[in-house]
């Protein structure tokens, strides 16, 4: 398999000169159509929206596939891979544990400002927020064009979702470990740069506080919400539900922040977009489909929105379904053998349908469960080796939760085109039970919860009475569920820093690789990410003293006695 994976990068470049040039037509102001012309234009701003989630979904969207062979350079995605191999419940188990191209971040190694693996946000985002800019810069905010208005609602529902990301990622929190001290940098988060920025204002732009960004990404999700209510679309684009949605995540950080009535205003808007919205929670032969399981927005009633890929633009190995699709007989996630964390699966009951993401050390018992993708014979090959290949044998905890494209799992052109999910209603359910418990409504909140696993357990009954004594308990609970329900989509590395819960990846028995077994009581210093270097060049703004610390190497390797 490593030969077909050196033998494909010729062929690959092909693709990489098509995509990046897709990045660099993205959202387009050329000599002929003039700003103003731009505006007026229904078709014209059509294609700079379009752009954006094309622009996120992209092998090398930052351009360090080209320019640094970097193989995690797929946009969006690797964003949320690079996040959750932050945490805890994705095991390497591989015999070679660097097939994990997201060693980096798993390892918590050069981390620092000096490092691309600190920069890839940076770079990411900034150029996201541009296009957002360049969308409402060339609208006329009195329009009475429905398109036009709508396209306008969106740019602003981009941008508060973009910033909102960035103030969550680079928001330093207290941690217990020593020598780590992030005291003089408290309440900082990231330098807003709008329509209306100048040059002059660009290159010293400070480090917005808390309250000037929540303050800013409320403002955009008003004007979002102004442009965007009553108006249909699709998931693949804002609607005013993701505008709630992105408003119950917000409020959220603010309430855990000490905000006074941001709890309720959570609560609000998380169950507003739950009665509102018409979406439903995953089904058992959704979430199992082995055709469209996780791959596929249009295939179920979850998704509030997801963004869809190109096979112009997708690299063979430099895409999602490459790096984390088991059942895919390309690109490292055959060889990198991601599973569940032993300690995390056992935690689950075999009432609930989830459990059924990740293969049972004694499978042989549940096979009636399993849906593989491809043939009865793929199948074979998936569990028991591909020699051909030199694909190993399935492991226990092996995941098969992310099915390649139509379940295609020998030709990556098909099988690497999927959806990428940013938003299902499931979220929302999560949301209001949080922000009820840390109102002291635990009673409250535990009847969420279990309404909500009535959705998830096929026999047997869910009870959390149990843990809600103390919001503590209630959160720990709450979030162990929260990463079963979201297992590898990028959206529990949130709840982790609020939260201040702890990983552990080594314990007696773990199948993380040796090399992954770091564990920290409370929050990582890696989840207070550090502003790349090639920031300070250009904005006097932001200086090492104003800067996260580097938290490299910071945690202990845990080692089996």
């Amino acid at each position: 398999m490593k030969t077909n994976i050196i033998k494909t990068i010729a062929a690959f470049f092909s693709v990489a000169v098509t995509a990046v040039g897709c990045i660099q037509e993205t959202f387009p102001m050329g000599s002929t159509q003039t700003a103003d012309q731009v505006g007026k234009s229904p078709v014209a701003l059509e294609a700079m929206a379009n752009s954006l989630p094309a622009a996120m979904m992209t092998t090398n969207t930052a351009g360090y596939y080209t320019g640094y062979s970097v193989h995690t350079d797929f946009g969006i995605p690797a964003i949320h891979l690079m996040t959750e191999f932050m945490l805890e419940d994705i095991a390497t188990s591989g015999d070679n544990p660097y097939y994990n191209r997201f060693y980096a971040q798993a390892l918590n190694q050069n981390q620092g400002s000096t490092y691309i693996y600190c920069a890839y946000f940076w770079s990411c985002y900034y150029q996201w927020i541009k296009g957002t800019n360049d969308i409402i810069s060339s609208i006329d905010p009195e329009t009475t064009n429905p398109t036009i208005a709508k396209i306008l609602g969106q740019a602003y529902a981009y941008r508060a979702m973009f910033y909102l990301d960035l103030a969550r990622m680079f928001e330093p929190k207290e941690t217990k470990v020593a020598g780590y001290d992030v005291s003089k940098v408290l309440g900082l988060t990231v330098p807003i740069i709008t329509e209306t920025t100048k040059e002059t204002d660009a290159t010293n732009n400070p480090r917005a506080t808390r309250e000037e960004m929540y303050a800013f990404i409320l403002s955009d999700l008003d004007n979002a919400a102004k442009y965007l209510d009553g108006v249909t679309t699709t998931y693949t684009s804002p609607s005013i539900h993701v505008v709630n949605g992105l408003r119950a995540r917000a409020y959220l950080e603010m309430g855990a922040a000490g905000d006074e009535g941001a709890y309720v205003n959570a609560a609000k808007y998380a169950r507003l977009v739950i009665d509102e919205s018409g979406k439903t929670p995953l089904t058992e032969a959704q979430w199992h489909d082995p055709s469209t399981g996780f791959n596929d927005g249009g295939s179920n009633n979850a998704w509030l929105l997801g963004f869809k890929s190109s096979a112009e633009n997708l690299g063979n190995i430099i895409c999602f379904t490459a790096h984390l699709s088991t059942e895919a007989t390309w690109g490292y996630a055959p060889l990198a053998q991601y599973c569940a964390s032993k300690s995390f699966y056992e935690q689950i009951s075999y009432n609930d349908f989830r459990k059924y993401s990740w293969l049972d050390p004694e499978r042989e018992k549940y096979m009636n469960k399993y849906k593989f993708a491809g043939t009865p014979e793929d199948a074979s090959l998936f569990l028991n080796g591909n020699p051909e290949l030199s694909n190993p044998a399935a492991l226990p905890y092996e995941t098969l939760k992310f099915r390649p494209a139509g379940g295609e799992v020998h030709s990556y052109s098909s099988g690497n085109v999927t959806d990428h999910c940013m938003m299902r209603i499931e979220e929302m359910y999560f949301i209001e039970m949080e922000a009820k418990a840390a109102m002291g409504d635990l009673g409250g909140a535990g009847k969420l919860l279990d309404d909500f696993m009535k959705l998830r357990y096929t026999t047997g009954t869910y009870s959390c009475t149990r843990y809600t004594d103390s919001f503590e308990n209630f959160a720990k609970e709450m979030l162990f569920q929260k990463r079963v329900e979201f297992w590898g989509e990028g959206i529990v590395f949130f709840d982790y820093k609020r939260l201040n819960i702890g990983i552990t990846r080594g314990y007696p028995g773990t199948n993380h690789a040796a090399v992954y077994c770091l564990n920290c009581e409370g929050r990582s210093p890696q989840w207070n990410f550090v502003i790349t270097r090639g920031e300070f060049q250009s904005n006097k703004g932001i200086t090492d003293e104003t800067n996260n610390p580097d938290p490299s190497g910071l945690l202990p390797l845990w080692v089996e006695q």
